[in-house]
C-alpha cells in the first residue's frame, strides 16, 4: 500500500510539474485565428536584375580581393531591390518587388545564394509578402527551383517553391530577366 501510494504521488508531482512547465505553450487550431482552408496559388511574374543605367536595382556590397570586372566572383555579396512586372518588359505593370541579397557561393560554377522577399504592391496580394531562400546555379540548370520559407498577410504560414529562368539575359552588361513562376500553400 505504502510503495502504490508513493508511485501515485511520484506520478502527480510529475504530471503538475509537466504542466507547470509547459505554460508557456498551447496547441491550437488555425481556425482561432481565423485561418479557413489552406490553398495552393500559382504565381506568374517576372523580375528584372537591372546592373546598368542611371537607377541600377542591384549593387555590390562586398566583393573579394582583385574583383574582375563585368562578373560576380566567388564571395561576391549583393544587395537588390527588383521590380516583379506582369510582362518580361520593363516597362510592364510592376506588381511588387524583390528585395534582398544574394551571394556567390561557387568557386567553379555561377552559383547563387538567394535571400529575398518578394513584396507585392498590387491586387489581391497588396502589402503581402513571400520569403525565399536557396541555391541558384544560374548558368548550370535552365530552370532553378528555390523554396518558399515563409510569408506575410494573405501568405501567412506560406510553404512551396518557385521555379526561375532566364527570360533574356545580357552577359556583357549583366542585366536579367527571370521568369518565375511560384507554388505556395497559404491560408
Amino acid at each position: 500500500m505504502a510503495k502504490s501510494t508513493f508511485f501515485i504521488s511520484l506520478n502527480l508531482t510529475f504530471l503538475f510539474f509537466s504542466l507547470v512547465t509547459a505554460s508557456y505553450y498551447q496547441s491550437i487550431s488555425p481556425t482561432l485565428l481565423g485561418f479557413r482552408e489552406e490553398r495552393l496559388t500559382h504565381l506568374h511574374f517576372y523580375f528584372h536584375d537591372v546592373v546598368t543605367g542611371p537607377n541600377p536595382s542591384m549593387v555590390i556590397v562586398a566583393e573579394p580581393n582583385g574583383k574582375a570586372k563585368n562578373s560576380l566572383p566567388f564571395g561576391t555579396v549583393v544587395a537588390m531591390d527588383d521590380p516583379l512586372t506582369v510582362g518580361p518588359e520593363r516597362d510592364s505593370k510592376v506588381i511588387g518587388k524583390a528585395q534582398g541579397i544574394y551571394t556567390s557561393i561557387s568557386q567553379e560554377d555561377m552559383g547563387l545564394m538567394m535571400v529575398m522577399t518578394l513584396a507585392f504592391s498590387e491586387g489581391e496580394f497588396n502589402g503581402s509578402t513571400l520569403s525565399v531562400l536557396g541555391r541558384n546555379m544560374i548558368m548550370r540548370y535552365p530552370v532553378r527551383e528555390m523554396a518558399i520559407v515563409g510569408g506575410t498577410g494573405a501568405f501567412r504560414f506560406a510553404r512551396g517553391y518557385t521555379e526561375g529562368k532566364f527570360h533574356s539575359v545580357d552577359f556583357t552588361t549583366g542585366d536579367a530577366t527571370v521568369e518565375y513562376d511560384i507554388f505556395v500553400y497559404h491560408y
